[in-house]
């Protein structure tokens, strides 16, 4: 039995209930650094973006210092996501059961999970949101060097600028929209905030969600 998805911190505890460390202090650390990044930047990057959300500065101190600022939690996303992308790139390879977990996105909704097949670590649709902010984040990290005229103003043209402007915003838009998915599918299946906290699931909500990962770590006892 294949293994791809076990990392190095991921164990069975007996007892009642039974436990399941899913994610190390590391990787929770690293999370929550890149997710607070992201919101930072949306909310500097919209106030930067219409006037009508202008107000959002006072944040940041202001539009000068939002002007500043948001770069720079940019590379500091950037550089916390790949901490999350080193660390997790494996476990959302796609597999064979995912196309079937996306074909029966309805039991999914309607909550019949017993329809679904056996995942492991993360489903299809966690692996979705993964590889999407990949892509998207180094879309932005590109994109926004390209407008950074402080420090690159030399490397590009006045049209390369204007198209990196679009494809700025139209990438931070579609990952604001990533995000917002990622974090009401955390909030609707219960127990999955809770694995982003405290870093510990119970073995029934291993069990009830990403059987297979289970099965590994049994096995591998």
């Amino acid at each position: 039995m294949t293994t791809y998805d076990v990392e190095s911190g991921d164990q069975v505890h007996p007892g009642q209930p039974v436990t399941v460390d899913r994610y190390t202090a590391g990787a929770r650390l690293n999370h929550w650094i890149t997710a607070i990044s992201l919101v930072l930047l949306a909310l500097s990057g919209l106030a930067l973006f219409t006037p009508s959300l202008y107000f959002l500065t006072g944040l940041f101190g202001g539009g000068q210092w939002t002007r500043t600022i948001h770069p720079w939690i940019g590379v500091v996303l950037f550089v916390s996501f790949f901490g999350l992308f080193v660390r997790f790139w494996r476990a959302n390879l796609w597999k064979a059961e995912d196309g079937t977990w996306m074909a029966r996105l309805r039991d999914v909704i309607g909550g019949h999970e017993e329809n679904l097949p056996e995942v492991g670590k993360y489903n299809a649709g966690q692996k979705v949101v993964f590889w999407a902010m990949s892509i998207l984040i180094l879309v932005l990290i590109v994109s926004g060097f390209a407008i950074w005229d402080q420090y690159f103003a030399q490397y590009t043209t006045i049209d390369q600028k204007r198209w990196a402007v679009l494809i700025h915003a139209m990438a931070a838009v579609t990952i604001i929209c990533v995000w917002i998915v990622h974090v009401y599918a955390a909030i609707w299946v219960r127990g999955t905030i809770g694995a982003m906290t405290k870093g510990q699931v119970t073995g029934g909500w291993a069990w009830r969600h990403h059987r297979k990962w289970l099965r590994e770590l049994v096995s591998k006892k």
